[in-house]
Formats: structure tokens, sequence, C-alpha cells
């Protein structure tokens, strides 16, 4: 009796050590179930996650280019980039302020796949990216032309920039000796923009001498490059958008200002050839985003800097 009364009591034993062990097994797969959705469908979602930032940076600073024109042109532009990314459905809103700055935010539903076995079907993943323009303050590509930026610019009105010594005496319109004197040097910066960076504050020589017909050669030089029509202001590519810096006087003496420091940038836009006869340059001043770095202390010309806020 007692032998069987012990069997019974070890059988017992067994079976709730058994019982046990099915209960252990069965919290272990849910462990590794865990793991496994924890590891691939959060792999899923980190890399969605990227690609949905990626993509929302892209259309936030390219839409930004355009925030000196139109807010159908900047939606136009995020709903392109978005389209490259193929993330156009994923587009939730846009927030637009001309002249300042834009804001994309998106979002797009994930499905799970070892997840659906803990009951999650999917996940949405969301990404925002904002976008501002500011003042450039530094920039490369530079024409070596100088504005004085006590000059209210009216944007779109007809000026003529002076190559000549009859108005830089009076700082209305300069040349600038970027990266030395010298008519070739001038000639090459102005077909070709400056390559070294200019920033505000810099101390700049002025350019003397007679450069007329340089000045000449160079934007026939500009005109001919350009494979647009005239006066379409819609490619940032153009060869007859310059880069100009503006300035303060920094050492004039009685007829002459010998250095200028530089202040902030402006856009110009050749309208028409030199004829044989002309000392200045015919174009436009244009609001423009551009290839730069906004810095503190940059006036507000017209050109400006885009900055990726958040």
């Amino acid at each position: 009796m007692k032998m069987e009364r012990g069997s019974r009591y070890i059988h017992g034993l067994w079976r709730e050590e058994q019982g046990s062990s099915i209960v252990l097994i069965g919290l272990m797969l849910m462990g590794l179930l865990a793991a496994c959705a924890l590891i691939i469908d959060g792999g899923t979602l980190f890399a969605e996650r990227s690609h949905l930032q990626k993509a929302a940076n892209a259309a936030a600073l390219s839409g930004a280019q355009e925030l000196t024109g139109q807010s159908q042109t900047v939606t136009a532009i995020v709903q392109k980039i978005l389209q490259e990314h193929q993330e156009a459905g994923s587009l939730k809103s846009t927030g637009i302020e001309l002249g300042k700055s834009i804001r994309v935010s998106l979002a797009k539903p994930v499905p799970l796949h070892f997840a659906k076995l803990l009951g999650w079907d999917e996940v949405t993943v969301e990404a925002e990216a904002a976008a501002q323009i500011l003042p450039m303050g530094s920039g490369t590509g530079v024409a070596p032309l100088g504005i004085d930026d006590s000059i209210a610019l009216e944007y779109g009105k007809a000026y003529k920039l002076k190559v000549d010594q009859t108005q830089s005496v009076s700082g209305v319109f300069g040349i600038l000796a970027l990266g030395g004197n010298g008519a070739n040097t001038y000639e090459y910066n102005l077909m070709h923009g400056y390559s070294n960076e200019v920033d505000i504050g810099d101390i700049i020589d002025t350019q003397t001498g007679n450069i007329a017909g340089n000045t000449r050669d160079a934007v026939q030089y500009r005109i001919n490059a350009d494979p647009y029509p005239p006066a379409d202001l819609s490619h940032r590519d153009s060869p007859r958008i310059l880069l100009v810096p503006t300035y303060k006087p920094y050492n004039f003496t009685t007829n002459q200002m010998k250095q200028i420091q530089v202040t902030g940038f402006a856009y110009f836009y050749i309208t028409d050839p030199m004829s044989s006869k002309d000392t200045a340059i015919s174009g436009i001043f244009i609001k423009r985003t551009g290839k730069g770095t906004a810095k503190p202390g940059a006036i507000d010309k017209g050109a400006y800097a885009i900055r990726l806020i958040e």
C-alpha cells in the first residue's frame, strides 16, 4: 500500500512538471515570437521611417526654393519630389508661408508580419520636415560687381549696373577686384563667377581702369550660353543670373572708393546684350534662393539661402 501511494505521488509530481514545462515552453515561444516581431517588424518600421523622413526633407528643401514665388508653384514642387520618392500618397499636410518657411508632414501605414501573431496588423509611421529661407550671408560664384546697400532695390524694375567710373564715386554701382586686379581676372570672374566663397564682413578692393570691353565680352558670353528664352526667369541655372554682393563703403578717398565691406547679396538678371558703346549692364533685380549660407547680420536684398530647421 505504501509503495502504491508513493508511486501515485511520484506520478503526480511528474504530471505537474510536465504541465509546467508545457507552460514554460509556451511562454518561451511567445517570447521568441515577440523577439522576432521586434527584430523583423521593427527593422521594417525603422527603414520605412527613414525613407519617409528623407522624402519629407527633400520635399521641404525643394519647396523652399520657390518660397519667393507663388504657393501653387511650391505645392507643385512638393508633390513632384514626393512622387519621385514614391511617397505622394503619404502627404498629410503642407504649411506654406511665402517668403518665410514651409512645413511638410507625411504619414504612412506599414503592414506588419510577425507582429500579426500578437494582434498588430499595421503601424502608422510619420515624418515631418520644415525649411526656411533667410538672407544669404555667404556665397560662391559671385560676380565682380558691387551694389551699395543703401539703395532700395525694386524687383523687376530695369537697372543699369555701371562698369566705368562715372557713378562708382558716389557709391551707386562699382566693380570689384575679386581674386586680384586686372582686366582678365575681372572678365573671367564675370563670365564664370568667383570660385572662392565671399562672406558678409569681407573687405574687398575695388577695380580700376577701363574694363568696358571685357564686360561686353563676358555679358555676351553669358547670353550666348543661356539655352532658355530671354526673360524666362524660371530656370535656376540660367547663365544670365548674376549673384552680386551688396556693400557699404569701407575705404573712401577724395575721388575714389578704394575698398568695400560686404553686407549681403542680390540676384541680377541680364536682360540685354551690351552695344559697342555701352558702359553698363542692363537687367533687373529678382528675388531668388540659391546655393549659399544664411548668416546673422546679412541684409535682405533678395538673395536667400535655405536652411532645414526640423
